[in-house]
């Protein structure tokens, strides 16, 4: 069982910003895609950004250029810089792995918290 540890996470105020960090116990290289997902009191997990092997990206609408997923492969560890952070990108922030690309993601971490003040 892969356990994925997340980092990073803390209390900021509007405009401000955090970099959350992934850490992989072995290669990341065997995942087909890492991704980071939040969620929010109440409602559900949302996927937030992902990242290829191949470092193809893609984000959610609403963090699409504030938001940066990145990796470091020797490392073994996922990047997620966030700027110009807003009170409704406060939320839980897990990261997940998948193996395959078309499986669904099998490998998840405990989650950082992520509090953005008004």
């Amino acid at each position: 069982q892969v356990q994925l540890v997340e980092s990073g996470g803390g209390l900021v105020q509007t405009g401000g910003s955090l970099r959350l960090s992934c850490a992989a116990p072995g290669s990341i290289l065997s995942f087909s895609a890492m991704s980071w997902y939040r969620q929010a009191q109440g409602k559900q997990r949302e996927l937030v950004a992902s990242i290829t092997s191949r470092r193809n990206t893609n984000y959610k609408d609403s963090v699409e250029g504030r938001f940066t997923i990145s990796r470091d492969n020797a490392k073994n560890t996922v990047y997620l810089q966030m700027n110009n952070l807003k009170p409704e990108d406060t939320g839980a922030y897990y990261c997940a792995a998948k193996p395959h690309v078309w499986g669904a993601y099998t490998y998840w971490g405990q989650g950082t918290q992520v509090t953005v003040s008004s």
